[in-house]
């Protein structure tokens, strides 16, 4: 048995009627498992149901290996008789089946990886698109009849969203963040403690935040945001699945990007871009001196993640300029202490 098993979760979930996964909700994924809990959790397979006689074999091996925590769920979802799986990941590879894509979303969500700390190749090939309802996950193939047969028996199948993801708080609320408005936040998402989502923040997998931080606008999907940082209502990070290529982009400590602006390239430390003005990576950019003077003009990739920066466009001439940003922000510590 290997000592180096990348992650293990026992997890409860959604079949469709062909007893295809449709989502899993794993309530204490692991981190590189003990030698003795991958002894206890080898040769089942990932993406079958467990049933009653494999999760009382199970709960037995836990116990003996000393995961007393992991064998109380087994036991609990022997008893409960909702479809149950356990997946072992012996490395960090892509991901096979829809119950090892879920774990790895809820490893970010839960803090055990950072985004880009786990191997998510061809997750939207693995994920299947669901029909997220007040009756839980549903086969888009099967919501017409779901639905009639809630209208029925008098009731209404209310369809919050069809999609891959589902939002994050149905299966992780890590602690010290606030979510004003909890559908913006997906599976996935690595909010570290502090963090403020307002209601038009947004979170995709994959993303997320050092904290403590204010969001009020868009973290792509590959994006990290550095602590202290602030990003205005209805601003936008470039994401590698929104346009930004191969380029990670990233923010740093203390930046602050303000409402309605953009970034295309990654921000190093105490960064600020200004309300409405959105860098892209071949954005030409006038470089100022000490004077407030144009020294030269640079594309802005090469100003890619450096320090104390501060991007405006000049009201006069159009031009966007760049000079060296000597007062960096501060958050409001009240709005991000008591979370």
């Amino acid at each position: 048995m290997t000592d180096s098993a990348f992650a293990f979760g026992l997890g409860v979930g959604t079949q469709n009627s062909k007893g295809e996964w449709l989502e899993v909700f794993f309530p204490s994924p692991l981190l590189a498992p003990s030698t003795e809990l991958q002894a206890a959790a080898a040769g089942f397979d990932s993406n079958t149901e467990l049933d009653e006689t494999q999760l009382r074999a199970l709960q037995t091996a836990l116990s003996k290996a000393g995961a007393n925590d992991q064998a109380a769920l087994a036991g609990r979802l022997r008893d409960n008789g909702r479809p149950a799986v356990a997946v072992l990941l012996t490395e960090d590879g892509p991901p096979a089946n829809v119950p090892e894509g879920y774990l790895k979303l809820h490893l970010l969500s839960h803090r055990l990886v950072k985004p880009h700390g786990t191997n998510l190749d061809g997750l939207f090939g693995v994920l299947p698109n669901v029909a997220w309802t007040n009756e839980g996950a549903v086969d888009v193939n099967e919501l017409a009849e779901r639905q009639l047969s809630a209208r029925l028996r008098g009731d209404l199948l209310e369809v919050s969203s069809v999609d891959k993801f589902p939002k994050m708080t149905n299966y992780v609320v890590p602690a010290g963040v606030r979510i004003a408005h909890t559908a913006r936040v997906r599976l996935g998402a690595h909010l570290g403690e502090g963090t403020t989502i307002m209601h038009e923040g947004f979170v995709n997998f994959n993303a997320g935040t050092e904290g403590p931080g204010m969001i009020e606008g868009r973290i792509s999907a590959g994006v990290m945001v550095g602590q202290g940082s602030d990003l205005g209502g209805g601003c936008s990070t470039m994401g590698t699945l929104s346009g930004g290529g191969n380029i990670v982009i990233s923010v740093g400590r203390e930046c602050l990007i303000g409402a309605n602006a953009g970034i295309g390239i990654p921000l190093g430390d105490r960064c600020t871009v200004e309300a409405g003005l959105f860098v892209t990576a071949g954005t030409k950019v006038t470089m100022l001196d000490a004077d407030g003077m144009p020294v030269e003009t640079i594309r802005a990739r090469d100003l890619a993640g450096k320090p104390d920066l501060l991007f405006r466009r000049n009201s006069t001439t159009g031009a966007v300029e760049c000079l060296t940003n000597r007062s960096a922000i501060e958050l409001n510590e009240e709005l991000h202490a008591h979370n």
